[in-house]
């Protein structure tokens, strides 16, 4: 692609707007994903039902979203991004207003199994936007603006939770009603300002990586799958992204359990638990440019380094009481950056690998692994957690993930 120094800055313009856009919309995005956390106690309450059942209610809705990612993914190379993510963010809507609503416990698995479907609408349409609007040098900065938004999203849902059960004392139904009514505003004003790729507006497409294997100007969903599934590295990376999102969901869903209690009564323990969120959220930043800058677009290094971090951090954690104010507060930030950060480094990895008409099909594909290694960890969790007696052993399960995760991403090269 090139231009005159007008039309550069008036695409660099457009850049900015079509990021900036999809980070406002999924900003709001875990408001309907990453409530469930926080409702887990009064769900088990009300239906008196364990917390592994808990667990299989929240692998439902994450392997709904896993098989919906390996569908979307696809569809949104075909079709798009912009009508995709906003049709998520209204099924999304639909589903966590039917559970709160349940009435009985085989209620709540289906209707947020559901709602897992209508997420998986979201980030892997968001990817492939992002792939057609950012270049290979640039896509570390682009990704980690959009993780960036992710974790900023786990941030205010994390707010407003603490928000309606202390302050409002709402009960758990409400955790399903009010939060996802940003989401609606976020889909509205996403679909308004965002274009699928820069021809939708007169540029020309970017032009690919030279290293990136050649895509067929017009290549079938089935050719698609079988370049992506195929490609070694590629698989390695999805395998590496399982262990590390089982890490993440293991922290996100269970700390609130471990440190809030069944009532938000020490302002220590809710500040402790709300610096996860905050970790992450600003760890996308570090590593997107990290892996551009320090390492030159290589995506494996810095993972390999962060997760291992995380791993050593998180058993820290496992052996600082609870009540450790400032300890917790420093281990548990340090334990969300380094979680959470490198998922800036493996999204790129699928324009990287597999070329930027494949990147839809790609982001689904590695969104799959993440959340059907994710789902298998709800469970076993929470049968950890009841045959153990001891919440704090979410904390050696997800650093033996961490380490996994390190070890095989490793085997990953450009």
């Amino acid at each position: 692609m090139t231009f005159n120094k007008s039309a550069k800055q008036k695409f660099r313009n457009y850049q900015w707007k079509m990021l900036f856009a999809v980070m406002f919309c999924y900003l709001f995005y875990y408001t309907g994903r990453q409530n469930f956390g926080w409702a887990i106690q009064g769900i088990s309450t009300e239906f008196n039902v364990s917390k592994q059942y808990l667990g299989w209610a929240g692998a439902a809705m994450l392997w709904a979203y896993g098989i919906g990612q390996f569908i979307n993914g696809n569809l949104a190379d075909k079709f798009g991004a912009r009508r995709m993510i906003v049709l998520g963010g209204v099924l999304s809507v639909l589903m966590n207003w039917a559970t709160s609503y349940a009435t009985a416990y085989w209620m709540v698995v289906v209707f947020w199994a559901l709602n897992g479907f209508g997420q998986s609408l979201g980030w892997a349409p968001g990817g492939r936007l992002l792939a057609n609007w950012w270049g290979p040098l640039e896509r570390g900065k682009a990704f980690g603006f959009y993780v960036f938004a992710a974790g900023c999203s786990s941030i205010l849902i994390y707010l407003l939770s603490i928000i309606m059960l202390d302050v409002y004392d709402l009960d758990w139904r409400w955790l399903f009603r009010l939060p996802v009514l940003l989401l609606l505003l976020g889909c509205t004003v996403f679909y308004f300002m965002v274009r699928d790729k820069p021809e939708d507006v007169g540029f020309q497409s970017l032009q690919e990586d030279a290293n990136v294997m050649a895509v067929k100007e017009e290549e079938t969903s089935l050719e698609r799958y079988k370049m992506v599934l195929l490609n070694k590295k590629f698989i390695l990376a999805c395998i590496s992204i399982g262990f590390q999102n089982m890490a993440r969901y293991g922290l996100l869903v269970w700390v609130p359990l471990y440190y809030l209690g069944t009532k938000l009564t020490e302002s220590s323990n809710l500040w402790i638990a709300l610096a996860l969120p905050v970790g992450m959220a600003l760890g996308t930043i570090f590593f997107g440019q990290l892996s551009d800058r320090v390492f030159n677009s290589n995506r494996s290094k810095p993972i390999a380094l962060s997760m291992g971090l995380a791993g050593v951090i998180i058993l820290l954690v496992f052996l600082v009481p609870k009540d450790s104010l400032l300890g917790g507060l420093v281990l548990m930030f340090a334990a969300g950056f380094l979680v959470y950060g490198p998922q800036s480094c493996y999204w790129p990895l699928s324009p990287d690998l597999l070329g930027v008409k494949r990147s839809g099909t790609g982001v689904g594909v590695m969104n799959t692994f993440a959340y059907a290694f994710a789902g298998a960890g709800e469970p076993f969790i929470g049968y950890m957690v009841d045959i153990t007696g001891e919440q704090n052993i979410v904390f050696a399960a997800t650093a033996v993930m961490c380490f996994l995760s390190a070890l095989v991403i490793l085997f990953v090269r450009r």
